[in-house]
């Protein structure tokens, strides 16, 4: 049985799971655009997880409708950060949606997606994420930033409803965690391999205007190749060297200067972009109401 829900009993709901507070370290790289060429190596090594990747195997629409899972995991994760009120409820609405997620993984162990030992995984691999790529895409982070990062991360994870003795307290004990967990339980699930793949069935992006929507069934062949290698290509360098290895993929110096070059050209033409295209909708609306709340 999980105990990731809150206890029962009259004290269990008095107060909620405080999100970052606005202005911190997280609150200013969770969403910055960058963070859509982050984020995927996360995702990656979530699934790497025996359990997480068969759930993901089993009970996940990612093939069938990646763009709208995509599209949703995103708000979710901004609403941990930006939320405000509504960030514990959306920690509330992830563990209803993964309350029925059960099975057996790769290694023939009973699974429970909130079980501790999976569901705290999925929120551990934002933070070695954030620091490695953010060397990278935006700066880096002093040792005292990190701290702060790793506390704020912490935060994130009560919202998700993770209590204190299922996550490492320190950024100490968390590398500890981190090295046995890529050593023991990370290994190139099925569903880890796919998101790397260059090769795989790919729907074309719905919505748009009818016009949109003639061009992409046009295109998309040529656009589904490309965006497949470009997807490849971020989500294995922007992943930690350590995460990689323990995941079996591979990385060429060839491969490093091309995303050193990227990543530069990335970092010098997003901050010029106007506010309406640097941050994602949900932290661009926070963003607003504190100047709103400033005034």
């Amino acid at each position: 049985m999980s105990n990731t829900e809150p206890a029962a009993g009259p004290l269990a709901h008095r107060r909620e799971p405080e999100p970052p507070p606005p202005g911190g370290v997280l609150w200013t790289i969770a969403g910055d655009v960058r963070a859509l060429l982050m984020l995927p190596a996360a995702f990656t090594m979530q699934v790497a997880h025996p359990a997480i990747g068969a759930g993901v195997d089993e009970h996940s629409v990612f093939r069938t409708d990646p763009w709208g899972r995509g599209e949703r995991s995103l708000r979710s994760v901004q609403l941990w950060v930006y939320g405000g009120r509504e960030a514990a409820e959306e920690g509330r609405r992830v563990r209803r949606l993964h309350k029925e997620i059960q099975g057996t993984d790769t290694r023939g162990r009973r699974y429970h997606s909130l079980d501790p030992t999976c569901y705290a995984w999925v929120h551990a691999t934002g933070f070695p994420v954030y620091l490695y790529a953010g060397r990278y895409l935006l700066r880096r982070f002093t040792p005292a930033q990190e701290r702060q990062l790793y506390r704020e991360w912490l935060q994130v994870g009560r919202v998700l409803g993770i209590h204190d003795r299922d996550m490492p307290q320190t950024i100490e004990e968390y590398w500890v965690y981190y090295r046995r967990m890529l050593a023991e339980e990370i290994e190139p699930t099925a569903v880890a391999r796919e998101l790397v793949a260059t090769d795989v069935a790919l729907p074309r992006p719905g919505g748009g205007s009818p016009p949109v929507r003639l061009l992409l069934r046009l295109t998309w062949p040529v656009l589904r190749s490309a965006f497949l290698r470009l997807r490849a290509f971020v989500t294995v360098g922007y992943m930690p060297p350590d995460a990689r290895a323990a995941i079996g993929l591979e990385w060429s110096p060839a491969q490093e200067r091309r995303l050193r070059r990227f990543s530069a050209v990335v970092r010098v033409l997003v901050p010029l972009l106007p506010e309406r295209l640097r941050y994602l909708p949900v932290a661009r609306a926070a963003r607003a109401r504190r100047r709103a709340a400033a005034r």
